[in-house]
C-alpha cells in the first residue's frame, strides 16, 4: 500500500500589492495627461535644469501635479522600505497591514517635518528660503520616488537574495539624496548666506536630528 503524505497548498496573496502598483500608474497618467508640458519637463530633469528654473516659485509646492506624484513617491518608498525589512527578516513582503503601516508612517514624517519647517521658518524669518529649499528637495526626491517604483516592481515580483543588491540601491538613494542638498544650496546660495546661522538651525533641527533618531531607534529595535 502507497503511503500518501499531503501537504497544504500555499497560495501567495499578490492582488493587494499588484492594485497598489496599477494605482500608481494611474496617477502617473493622470499627471502626464493633466499636465503634459510640465511632466515632459519633469522627465528631462537629470539632463535639463528647465523644470527647476519654471517651477521654482513656492506655489508650485502644492500644486494637483506635485500631489499625485508624491502619492505615487509615498507607495514606491514604502515598498521599498517593506522590501529591504522583509529581506533582513524583520517583515512580511506579502503582508499588507505592514505596508500600510510603513505607509502612515512615513506620511506622518513627512507632513508632520513639513508643518514644524514652516513654524519654524516663520519664526526665525527665513520662511522664504525654506520654502523654495523645499521646493527644490521635494523635486527631486520625487523623481527618486518615480525612478524607484519600477525597481520596487522587479524586486517585489522576483525572488532575490542579494544583499549586494540592497546595498547597492540604499547607497544610490544615499548619494542622490546629498547631491540633491549640493545642487539646492548652490541654487539658493544668495539667500541662505543672507541668514547663515538661522539655515544652520534649521539643517541641524530638522534635517539631520529626525534621521538620526529614526536610525538609533532602528538600531536598537
Amino acid at each position: 500500500m502507497i503511503a500518501l503524505e499531503l501537504h497544504p497548498r500555499i497560495i501567495e496573496n499578490k492582488d493587494w500589492a499588484t492594485l497598489i502598483f496599477v494605482l500608481s500608474l494611474v496617477f502617473i497618467v493622470i499627471a502626464k495627461s493633466a499636465f503634459e508640458n510640465r511632466f515632459y519637463d519633469f522627465a528631462r530633469l537629470l539632463v535639463s535644469d528647465k523644470y527647476t528654473k519654471i517651477y521654482r516659485e513656492s506655489s508650485h509646492l502644492m500644486s494637483g501635479f506635485n500631489v499625485l506624484l508624491f502619492v505615487v513617491n509615498l507607495i514606491s518608498f514604502s515598498f521599498f522600505i517593506q522590501l529591504t525589512l522583509s529581506h533582513f527578516g524583520y517583515g512580511e513582503k506579502l503582508d499588507w497591514i505592514l505596508f500600510v503601516r510603513i505607509f502612515t508612517l512615513l506620511t506622518v514624517f513627512i507632513l508632520s517635518k513639513f508643518l514644524i519647517e514652516k513654524i519654524i521658518a516663520t519664526t526665525f524669518g527665513i520662511e522664504e528660503i525654506i520654502e523654495q529649499f523645499n521646493l527644490q528637495k521635494v523635486t527631486f526626491r520625487t523623481y527618486i520616488g518615480l525612478l524607484l517604483l519600477p525597481v520596487s516592481v522587479f524586486l517585489f515580483y522576483s525572488n532575490y537574495s542579494s544583499n549586494s543588491l540592497i546595498f547597492t540601491i540604499i547607497g544610490i538613494l544615499l548619494i542622490i539624496n546629498i547631491l540633491t542638498y549640493l545642487i539646492s544650496l548652490k541654487n539658493y546660495q544668495n539667500l541662505i548666506f543672507g541668514k547663515l546661522f538661522y539655515f544652520i538651525l534649521y539643517l541641524c533641527a530638522l534635517e539631520i536630528a529626525p534621521y538620526y533618531f529614526i536610525y538609533y531607534l532602528i538600531t536598537k529595535n
